[in-house]
């Protein structure tokens, strides 16, 4: 059938056959649908929908666009593991959760994107390192895999090629937030890198693709569902995303402050128990051990003992980055010129924080993409950001802003006031994990 056609068929809500949905997927893949037409299929997906069944199949079909990993010929002593968050401001997880899953006996090939929309990718803090390889051919990341416990990375060109071009075309297109399009674009990749487990941290509130909790609700179930169907032991967190997560936004900085959880010198409370709730998930649901405390007490000896900090290291040092990081973070990670205190107008407590604000102010920054082809500046984003409940006043900061030359500076300075917004009192606390979504 003409590609076309699939795509009329869907812009009109019809159910899309299997032949017809690998179809497209090939033709996104190789080359032979155009961006114009991918562009109008994520389109149509996005105003249509699609069902559970479909949403699988273009999940299947994905992954099948490229290789499919297999590790059982490396003789692995400990499952292969990994976890995916939705997206967020200030999400830096991965960069701690990957090396602690590892020290505490599990792999983790995690297979990471670029910032989509408002959101910061795994993968541009990376390439914040200098030397780091982002993108290493299929043997030399299963090589890390095994001797290190754990390796980030982008997509390859052999690893669910389909979804790496539609990807880059949703970020683009308006079309991120669709659940049928996140299911399958997250999935196809964890299939690709033939896991034995997976964990969603699925974020809600105002810096999150899912607004409200029932959306992220929605989001988790579909993806835990067709994750069940494809066969992968699957479950989500729906977490907070109502303000920026830990201190820092942008990629350079937060890369120093994972650096600095895992070297025990600095460590960030609600950024510390979304790690650990995300990492017990995975220890028990792989039945590495038995139950919430003892995950949480390994994660922490491994924390405490400098192991999860070691892997770190040894993952950087495999794939191109200097191998004293951890060390000497501050000689190799890029830093903006000027790094400017904002002061609040008045003194108060945080109440709320508009976060998407936050993390548009970055991307037009240049920590963020406004097109696929836009180059990131690593050292730009903002640090010591004041969490909901923080006092502040006219000594003490909003949030420390890295910029490139003062009229940046005055202009993120606006705007972060503009987000932030004050109270005379504490607000009442509000939940860090709001839900669980298990695998029926």
């Amino acid at each position: 059938m003409l590609l076309q056609e699939i795509i009329r068929r869907k812009r009109d809500g019809e159910t899309l056959e299997r032949e017809e949905i690998q179809q497209l997927a090939r033709g996104i893949a190789t080359g032979s649908a155009s961006d114009a037409q991918a562009a109008a299929f994520a389109m149509a997906v996005f105003f249509r929908g699609m069902s559970a069944g479909e949403a699988a199949e273009l999940t299947l079909a994905m992954r099948d666009s490229g290789t499919v990993l297999r590790w059982h010929d490396l003789g692995l002593a400990g499952p292969i593991l990994d976890k995916h968050s939705t997206g967020g401001v200030g999400d830096k997880v991965s960069l701690m959760l990957a090396p602690l899953i590892a020290a505490c006996g599990g792999f983790v090939p995690m297979i990471s994107g670029r910032g989509l929309g408002h959101t910061g990718g795994t993968l541009d803090k990376l390439d914040a390192i200098p030397g780091y390889g982002s993108q290493p051919r299929v043997e030399k990341f299963r090589r890390v895999v095994a001797g290190v416990g754990c390796a980030i990375i982008g997509q390859t060109a052999d690893l669910a090629p389909a979804d790496r071009r539609l990807y880059a075309i949703r970020d683009v297109t308006a079309t991120v937030e669709s659940i049928p399009l996140i299911t399958s674009s997250i999935l196809s990749k964890k299939l690709a890198a033939g896991l034995s487990g997976l964990v969603m941290d699925v974020k809600t509130g105002n810096g999150a693709f899912a607004e409200t909790t029932a959306a992220a609700v929605d989001l988790a179930r579909s993806i835990v569902s067709v994750a069940g169907q494809a066969g992968l032991p699957c479950s989500a967190l729906i977490t907070d995303m109502n303000e920026v997560l830990g201190w820092s936004a942008g990629n350079a900085v937060e890369v120093q402050e994972a650096v600095d959880y895992l070297s025990n010198s600095r460590r960030n409370e609600r950024l510390h128990e979304v790690v650990f709730a995300l990492g017990a998930e995975l220890l028990l649901q792989s039945g590495l051990h038995p139950d919430t405390a003892s995950a949480r007490s390994a994660m922490q000896n491994a924390l405490d003992r400098g192991e999860a900090a070691e892997r770190f290291a040894r993952m950087v040092a495999a794939l191109g980055g200097p191998g004293d990081l951890c060390e000497r973070p501050g000689a190799y990670l890029p830093r903006a010129p000027i790094v400017h205190p904002v002061y609040p107008m008045k003194k108060g407590v945080v109440r709320t924080v508009d976060t998407r604000a936050v993390g548009v102010m970055l991307v037009e920054l240049g920590a963020g993409r406004k097109r696929a082809s836009d180059a990131i500046d690593h050292a730009v984003g903002v640090t010591d950001f004041a969490g909901i409940g923080s006092p502040v006043d006219t000594e003490t900061p909003l949030a420390m802003i890295h910029v490139r030359d003062p009229g940046a500076a005055t202009w993120a300075e606006h705007k972060i006031r503009a987000a932030v917004h004050l109270s005379d009192a504490p607000p009442n606390a509000h939940p860090l994990i709001l839900q669980r979504i298990a695998q029926q």
